[in-house]
């Protein structure tokens, strides 16, 4: 028995290390546009160092018994040895699970209360999503008439709110470089915020199935340097001033 246990030990210690390995060098996401994505990166990295050996604990206790305790030829009929519950390693193999996920919960927690947090200087951008388009509001500073636009334009470090609305079904709201997503629902206003950055170009997906058309439902979110993202919003508000 303690050579079978010792045979399992090693094939698992070396399969877990092979795959943690594996699991840290793929690339699962895009780029990181958003100091978000920083904290929920290292959350999934985390998450794979813990699962990975018990995933690999589970498949070698199954192979293994399936390999030594088989039925062999002739034996079709035979009842297996009579054998007692072993109450301590009952409670072993449910106290570590246990203690496992309270941990990861705890840490995935402060986590999500970190990335939530509430800066002190915010800008509001307020999101609408309809059948199938995105369009964007900035609110005007004073009291001034708020910019409108299809294309959604963010300054570079900057922290932003997202108010996300829909017109008519349930859309979700995600730009996959910020790692952030939160649903648009019908006579409901959600949110969620982000720290951008870095510059670049993304893509606004839709992330929930809204109709025919939710496969075409994407622009594009410009993220700026800030002397820029000045320019742009300036021009816009002089265009908006001459409206009204």
């Amino acid at each position: 028995m303690r050579k079978n246990i010792a045979q399992m030990a090693i094939i698992g210690v070396i399969a877990s290390a092979l795959g943690i390995a594996l699991g840290l060098a793929i690339d699962w996401f895009p780029k990181q546009g958003s100091t978000q994505a920083e904290d929920i990166d290292t959350l999934w990295d985390i998450l794979v160092i813990a699962s990975v050996p018990i995933f690999v604990l589970v498949q070698c206790v199954v192979l293994f018994s399936v390999w030594k305790f088989r039925m062999r030829p002739g034996e079709e009929l035979k009842d297996g040895p009579p054998i007692h519950g072993n109450t301590k390693l009952e409670i072993v193999w449910t106290a570590i699970p246990a203690i496992i996920l309270v941990g990861l919960c705890s840490y995935a927690y402060v986590v999500l209360i970190d990335i939530e947090k509430e800066p002190a200087d915010e800008m509001t951008v307020n999101v609408t999503g309809q059948q199938f388009a995105w369009s964007f509001e900035y609110p005007g500073a004073g009291g001034g008439k708020p910019v409108r636009s299809d294309q959604l334009y963010l300054p570079e470090d900057g922290n932003v709110r997202f108010k996300i609305k829909s017109l008519d079904v349930i859309h979700d709201f995600w730009v996959p470089q910020f790692r952030m997503k939160v649903d648009a629902v019908p006579g409901v206003t959600t949110s969620y915020r982000v720290r951008t950055k870095g510059t670049g170009e993304y893509q606004v997906v839709c992330a929930e199935l809204c109709g025919l058309g939710h496969s075409t439902m994407r622009q594009s979110a410009h993220v700026l340097s800030a002397a820029k993202f000045d320019q742009w919003m300036t021009k816009q508000r002089q265009e908006a001033a001459a409206q009204s």
